[in-house]
């Protein structure tokens, strides 16, 4: 992975969870990696990947079954597609719509720009 400055680690690691469970490489139901094997795939502490994790239970995207690991909740990804659409109309849309504005970008040049 090749880490941003802009988002802490532990975030970037959580979204790196998102897209796997998004693109079906982790499906609901099967064990996530471990948190061991991100830590030495990403080369992070184990702490930093245990963190991911943790927020990502909190959000009810993975469960820990404990002494075996963790696991995709079944209806992980309609939680994260909520999640990412909330991200985005809060924090992405506003930005767009700001630089629309002092550009002076009407809303029909986008939607004939294809």
């Amino acid at each position: 992975m090749d880490f941003k400055s802009t988002q802490t680690i532990y975030r970037q690691i959580e979204n790196w969870v998102f897209e796997q469970i998004l693109s079906g490489a982790w499906k609901p139901g099967e064990r996530a990696k471990s948190v061991r094997e991100l830590a030495v795939a990403f080369e992070v502490n184990p702490n930093t990947v245990m963190r991911s994790y943790e927020h990502l239970q909190n959000q009810e995207i993975i469960t820990n079954k404990r002494g075996i690991g963790f696991f995709v909740n079944e209806d992980a990804p309609e939680k994260i597609h909520a999640i990412r659409k909330k991200e985005f109309m809060e924090e992405e849309v506003p930005e767009f719509l700001k630089n629309m504005r002092l550009l002076g970008i009407d809303f029909s040049e986008i939607v004939n720009s294809e």
